[in-house]
């Protein structure tokens, strides 16, 4: 648009000497003759203005000799100038190349000269500066110019005061920085707009950042939580004890409830060396079984060492003659040369070192581990009563130490098979009744058996989950090569050799009919995660609602070594700093899945649920989790060891459930979570390490949280300092302790074992 008044011409005559601004900044850059302008103008700065500090270029000077030098009317154009310097410090180096005319080069010291007192001494330098060194066609041209130039600036200088309407035109420029005024703006005010809104991105992407810390309390990646410094050493945690066959009364603080009347039996690692062998790993120490018996608001305490075959073969040599999850037995040095060499050779025998939990198979207690070998132990006395193999009943190598019960007593457990037909999943159910008193795991029988994804890899797994009508087998990337299995002996290498985390699979869930026994031909898939304990599962309007804990990566196996755990200082630090944190999370499994159901459409109609449920084809669902917790859990490590009112409440949707805060690498706090609002109530002491929470309810109880949590605790920095503390599980306050003499090691599970009346 052509000017139409003498002020609009101002207007634009002050741009223009913005933009020849702009230019002497690149010729500075480019050129020797510049650096002496710069230098000329900084001597004009020294003898007019006040300096205002040490400035970062020979710019910013001279805006502080406009602002010492400008008249009344001319603040407002020292606040644009000010614009153009910062502009300026943001495009070091970055000009119009070519874009800028020697004609408006000149016009820059027009503008400039506006501005200072000395204008016409200002037109001699810039000759002495051509003089110096500048040769360019029509020097004498240009100094012409610029007089003519300064005085028509003079004048427009009273034009831009009395026009207000353009005025505010160069405000709305300067704060728009970029936007385009009728055509008039350059490549350069786009590109400048262009990395404001660039700044103005990474400043709000900073900002979510930081919103996203805040929120998780400085949650690093991989879920962990805020770095921690100076943990306790858990040494004494993972050292070996002796057995306590005759009961120990306990010291009672507070209260333990009259109507508590059974025993809290528990399963773990006690024992780690024999002679001068030892083992490697947390899960290889010698089954110690223990016994808290509460009755008439006393204690007692017992523990006995499992005997199984690998304890008492180990026991007579003085030497670890079995191999564990972490540890390969060296054949025995009592064997030939002969011997010797054909033993490594041979298939790694499955321990029956059950330590890991108790469970009941038809009204009898056993304790297992995850071979096919489990012993019948006798709850009163703790001693142990026969060895059970799985694979006489059913073609399975092994089974969980978490089975599952229906409220009639049946029961349902998981177990692999490598031979036959090849490597598959089995799901596995026992009756509830006992045909007579010898009668163990007779009327056995697989339900179902799945294929895995890989046959020569398929996945470890710790438990499985069930609903009132489904088992929930949970496929995930933990896997084991089996020809690493088939050759440890040979290779010296224990199982946990032979098992690895591929985060590159995802996870599989696989629903089975337990009535039908037939596999949904519907898979369930996630982002790879691992899991190792289930909390709950549901069916709810067409949906199957599945509560898990998980981490976003499979290497808690590696973690749990006795050297790790035995570590101090900085490295025990780094390693649980390093290692991921596990999480309660919730998935949404629609049950009515066909070929009618919207690919690429999220089928959780749930107004209440985050989580996702997407068809991508007709037999693949891909499911994204919700968080089953508030930001609070973040400052306790996350969750594990899950335990809820089973009894009335699994299979059942449920309000409640508790576990154990892992601030440290085992857990170090108890929690209960609500689901009703995703809260927290918190029992916590520092320097005590309580076990898995079990929840026993109070006599009649209504509601699902009338009872009582029981948990041992340990301290590792004092001796004999074991307790069993008694938590009320409605408002989760301590009620008693009952002190024990005696030193135990972390452990892994339990169960309550009411008394008969």
């Amino acid at each position: 648009m052509a000017p139409v008044s003498k002020a609009e011409d101002a207007q634009n005559e002050v741009k223009k000497g913005e933009e020849d601004k702009k230019g002497e900044e690149k010729k500075g850059e480019k050129k020797k003759g510049e650096e002496k302008k710069v230098e000329e103008k900084k001597a004009e700065v020294k003898k007019g203005e006040e300096k205002k500090g040490k400035e970062e270029k020979g710019e910013e000077k001279k805006v502080e000799e406009k602002k010492a030098e400008e008249k009344k009317g001319e603040e407002k154009k020292v606040e644009e100038k000010k614009g153009e310097k910062k502009k300026g410090e943001k495009k070091k180096g970055e000009g119009k190349k070519g874009e800028v005319k020697k004609g408006e080069e000149e016009k820059g010291e027009e503008e400039k000269g506006e501005v200072k007192k000395g204008e016409e001494k200002k037109v001699e330098e810039k000759k002495g500066e051509k003089k110096k060194g500048e040769k360019k066609k029509g020097e004498g041209k240009k100094v012409e110019e610029k007089k003519a130039e300064e005085k028509k600036g003079e004048e427009e200088k009273g034009e831009v005061k009395k026009g207000e309407e353009e005025k505010g035109e160069v405000k709305k420029g300067e704060k728009k920085k970029g936007e385009k005024k009728k055509g008039e703006e350059k490549k350069g005010e786009e590109k400048k707009v262009e990395e404001k809104n660039a700044e103005v991105k990474k400043g709000e992407e900073k900002k979510v950042e930081e919103k996203k810390g805040e929120k998780k309390k400085g949650e690093e990646k991989k879920g962990n939580t805020t770095e921690l410094k100076g943990l306790e050493s858990l040494a004494p945690l993972v050292r070996s004890v002796e057995e306590t066959p005759d009961a120990i009364h306990a010291e009672v603080q507070g209260t333990i409830p009259h109507w508590i009347n059974g025993s809290l039996l528990r399963n773990g690692p006690a024992k780690f060396e024999f002679g001068d062998t030892s083992f490697n790993h947390w899960f290889d120490g010698m089954a110690m079984l223990h016994k808290f018996k509460m009755e008439k608001g006393q204690v007692t305490y017992t523990s006995r060492f499992l005997r199984s075959e690998a304890y008492k073969k180990n026991s007579e040599r003085d030497r670890i003659m079995v191999s564990e999850f972490g540890t390969v037995a060296m054949p025995d040095p009592c064997q030939n040369i002969f011997q010797r060499f054909f033993s490594r050779f041979e298939m790694i025998k499955p321990t029956d070192n059950a330590n890991v939990n108790f469970m009941k198979y038809k009204g009898d207690y056993y304790v297992s581990t995850e071979t096919n070998l489990i012993h019948k132990v006798n709850p009163e006395n703790l001693e142990t009563l026969q060895q059970v193999d799985w694979s006489t009943f059913v073609a399975v190598n092994g089974a969980t130490a978490h089975p599952h019960y229906d409220p009639d007593g049946t029961c349902f457990n998981m177990g692999n098979s490598y031979e036959g037909k090849g490597t598959t999943y089995n799901i596995i159910r026992v009756p509830p009744g006992k045909s007579n008193d010898y009668d163990t795991l007779q009327g056995a029988s697989i339900l179902c058996s799945i294929a895995p994804s890989n046959k020569s890899h398929p996945s470890y797994y710790h438990s499985f989950a069930m609903s009132e009508n489904y088992v929930v087998f949970i496929e995930q990337p933990i896997k084991i090569d089996l020809v690493k299995i088939v050759t440890c002996k040979l290779r010296g290498k224990a199982f946990s050799d032979a098992v690895y985390w591929d985060p590159k699979q995802d996870t599989i869930l696989h629903l089975i009919d337990k009535k039908t026994g037939e596999a949904s031909p519907v898979k369930y898939y996630a982002k790879a995660f691992s899991n190792f304990h289930q909390i709950n599962a549901f069916e709810e309007s067409g949906f199957l609602i599945l509560d898990l804990c998980c981490a976003d990566d499979g290497k808690a196996l590696d973690i749990y070594t006795l050297q790790n755990l035995r570590k101090s200082g900085e490295a025990l630090d780094k390693l649980y700093n390093n290692m991921s944190k596990v999480f309660p999370r919730r998935f949404v499994l629609p049950l009515q899945v066909s070929d009618d159901t919207p690919i690429d459409k999220n089928l959780n109609t749930r107004p209440s649920s985050k989580a996702t449920c997407v068809k991508k084809s007709k037999t693949r669902v891909f499911c994204q989790s919700e968080d089953l917790h508030g930001d609070d859990l973040y400052q306790y490590g996350g969750l594990e060891f899950p335990h809820i009112n089973y009894k009335r409440y699994n299979t059942r949707p449920y309000r409640y459930f508790y576990g154990c805060g892992f601030k440290h690498l085992f857990g170090d706090s108890l929690l209960k979570m609500d689901l009703n609002d995703r809260t927290l109530k918190v029992w916590y002491q520092k320097g005590l390490f309580p076990s898995e929470p079990v929840f026993v309810p109070s006599p009649n109880a209504v509601e699902e949280d009338d009872g009582v949590i029981l948990s041992v605790v340990l301290c590792p920095s004092q001796d004999k300092a074991t307790f069993l503390l008694v938590l009320n599980a409605k408002t989760f306050e301590e009620l008693g302790r009952a002190n024990v003499p005696v030193n135990m090691p972390y452990g892994f599970h339990g169960v309550f074992n009411a008394s008969v009346q």
